[in-house]
């Protein structure tokens, strides 16, 4: 057996369908069932149940599977060792960050990263989700968080505040009317607005949920309600203001990481020596 052909099986065993481990190995489905085929050969044994809705693996495919995500894992090993070890600095480097953050914050960051280091083709990832840095999803991540990873090495960039953002002629509304109604958004799992919230004004009331913080604060900025956000990201978008009736409170910090093997390399060192003193200078804006 090839490993691509391990991958394969490896694959479709966490994925459940060819069409969708074809989606993650980057090939088309006809290839993943070559290569589906070509291990049950090799193996001499049925793989996978074939289903009308997927792929179900047998016993033996399950084996197959578990051994192949111990090579999978000794190839990310071996790959982030060799990255460690790197101390060029040239080729590409994997960044993860929040969009709003990448567009609010990091932009002069990487403009900077770029032009000091020309031979360095950075990949932005701007992902809400945390991507798998033991899997090399990424090289480096910045991540706004109070956990950012137990077995990544990091720095803290920034703590952070957060207050109530909207659209001017809402706050206005809200300062002039104590006893009236407010209409907040917020996401989609969050059960109750919070006891100071209530406290301060017994008229709010959830009035939208949301899964994403780009809709959410477009919402905002068309006045349907009010948004609770970190500063930095309120104060830097047109068309929302501070509301003062409610106050700040501590919201996650920032971070920057990457797996320790990954962390000695000269390209994530000479980013972080142009982030860390961006995020220094820059403190008041995520502060109340």
């Amino acid at each position: 057996m090839h490993w691509d052909d391990y991958r394969a099986v490896l694959t479709v065993v966490r994925r459940r369908t060819l069409s969708a481990a074809a989606e993650d190995l980057g090939v088309n489905y006809t290839t993943v069932a070559r290569r589906i085929s070509r291990a049950e050969s090799a193996t001499g044994e049925v793989l996978f149940e074939r289903l009308a809705d997927g792929y179900r693996p047998t016993e033996a495919g399950k084996l197959v599977a578990r051994h192949a995500a111990e090579m999978e894992s000794a190839e990310h090993a071996m790959l982030r060792g060799l990255s460690g070890r790197d101390e060029k600095l040239e080729g590409e480097l994997t960044l993860t960050a929040p969009q709003l953050l990448i567009a609010q914050v990091l932009a002069p960051v990487l403009d900077a990263f770029s032009k000091q280091h020309p031979d360095v083709t950075l990949r932005v990832r701007a992902a809400n989700e945390i991507l798998d840095l033991n899997k090399r999803e990424a090289d480096i991540a910045i991540r706004i968080s109070r956990n950012p990873g137990d077995t990544l090495k990091g720095l803290r960039l920034a703590e952070q505040h957060a207050a109530s953002f909207a659209a001017p002629e809402l706050a206005e509304r809200i300062a002039n009317d104590p006893e009236g109604v407010v209409d907040w958004l917020v996401y989609e799992r969050r059960q109750d607005l919070p006891e100071h919230v209530r406290a301060s004004r017994p008229g709010s009331r959830i009035k939208m949920r949301f899964d994403d913080m780009v809709a959410m604060s477009a919402a905002a900025q068309a006045g349907l309600g009010v948004v609770r956000m970190p500063v930095f990201l309120g104060r830097s978008l047109q068309g929302l203001v501070q509301v003062p009736e409610f106050k700040t409170h501590p919201y996650a910090d920032i971070w920057i990481v990457a797996h320790p093997d990954v962390w000695p390399s000269a390209k994530l060192e000479a980013f972080r020596a142009i982030v860390v003193p961006y995020f220094r200078e820059n403190r008041p804006l995520f502060e109340a």
